[in-house]
Parts: C-alpha cells; sequence; structure tokens
C-alpha cells in the first residue's frame, strides 16, 4: 500500500492496524518503519498512529480516551477546566478500571488512575468528530480529588493549602448530588471530606 491509498483509506487523524484491514487495506511493518522514519505518521501507543499533519484535527480529550479504555477525565485536569483550581494542569488524568498507566507522546502526558468498577460512573458522554471521550461530572471530579489525594487532606487548612475556589464550588457542586455519590465510595473518611469541603465552600 502505498502512503497516498493510506491517507484515502483512512478519513480520521488517527488509526490502528485494524482499521487498515477492516478497509480491505493490506500495510506492512516496513511500512510503518519508514513512514515514521519520514515522519509523516507517529506512534501515540502500541498500535495506534497519528497522521503527523492532522495533529491539529483531534483534542487532548479524545486521545485520552483512545490510548485507554474504558476510562474518563477527572482529578486535576478536571477540577481546572471547572475553575476549582488555579494552577495549570499539563497532564490529562483519567479514571480507568484498569491498571493504572501513563503514556507520553508528542501531544502530551496522559495519566490513568486505577479504581474499583463501583467508582466508575459520574461522567458524561462528548461526541467529537472521530469519536468521543468521557468527562468527569463537577462532583465526581472533586470526589476522585479528594478519594486519590485523601492521604493530604484531614483539615480545613489542607483544603486551603490545595487553594480549591470556594466561590465556584459553592455554585458550580450539587451538594446533594455529591453526597449520593459519595455513598459509593463506602468510606468515612471521605464522608468527613465532604462535610469539611461543604464548610470551606461556604466560609
Amino acid at each position: 500500500m502505498k502512503y497516498t491509498d493510506l491517507r484515502k483509506l483512512i478519513q480520521s487523524p488517527y488509526f490502528t492496524l485494524q482499521d487498515i484491514r477492516l478497509n480491505g487495506g493490506i500495510l506492512y511493518p516496513y511500512q510503518i518503519t519508514q513512514w515514521k522514519k519520514r515522519e509523516l505518521i507517529e506512534q501515540i501507543k502500541r498500535g495506534v498512529y497519528l497522521f503527523t499533519d492532522r495533529k491539529s484535527d483531534i483534542s487532548k480529550e479524545e486521545i485520552a480516551f483512545i490510548l485507554y479504555e474504558p476510562s474518563y477525565i477527572s482529578v486535576e485536569y478536571a477540577l481546572k477546566y471547572y475553575g476549582f483550581i488555579p494552577d495549570m494542569v499539563y497532564a490529562i488524568t483519567s479514571i480507568t478500571t484498569r491498571t493504572t498507566r501513563r503514556f507520553t507522546n508528542s501531544l502530551g502526558s496522559f495519566i490513568y488512575q486505577h479504581v474499583t468498577p463501583r467508582l466508575f460512573f459520574g461522567y458524561t458522554s462528548h461526541n467529537t468528530k472521530f469519536g468521543k471521550y468521557l468527562f468527569a461530572e463537577p462532583e465526581k471530579a472533586v470526589l476522585d480529588y479528594l478519594y486519590l489525594h485523601q492521604e493530604n487532606f484531614d483539615t480545613m487548612d489542607d483544603l486551603e493549602e490545595a487553594r480549591l475556589n470556594s466561590e465556584e464550588l459553592q455554585n458550580r457542586i450539587d451538594a446533594k448530588k455529591l453526597r449520593e455519590y459519595a455513598r459509593a465510595f463506602q468510606s468515612p473518611k471521605i464522608d468527613r471530606l465532604i462535610d469539611l469541603l461543604d464548610e470551606y465552600a461556604h466560609s
């Protein structure tokens, strides 16, 4: 298969070898190697390739979903999106029921934190031109953050040191939903942190 034939065959910015086979194409390993050397394509993880001239056609959020499924974006990246934390966030952290992993490629760093299957909820699905990604609701992003970093939080001072935006928490968090979601964690400490967070948001 020629590179021009590949571009005609694949309409999305990325592809897998299985995509080639399903579309009736035949691709040999040496061709992948040649195209990578010529910087026509790049490997973003084993078996997944991206056309280098089409990076702008796909979002980091969609890449995060492609790299490791099932997963939904949460924790610091979601907190920044919702305005709950002021700091810049350079890695996209997602929640998964699979093993904790990290991928780094030219598009950035992608971290995947393992949770038990019962905690894999509280996200919305967002369709894109070429696929989709999952993104935590505000309440679940906060709970995931507290759960994964609970050793850092015990007092109101700890919440203040994290520089959580109390005004945005008060405006965007549904307190009833937050407590409903918290029950799934089956953790007295998480329940106590929710009480602290409520006090912090309204202080």
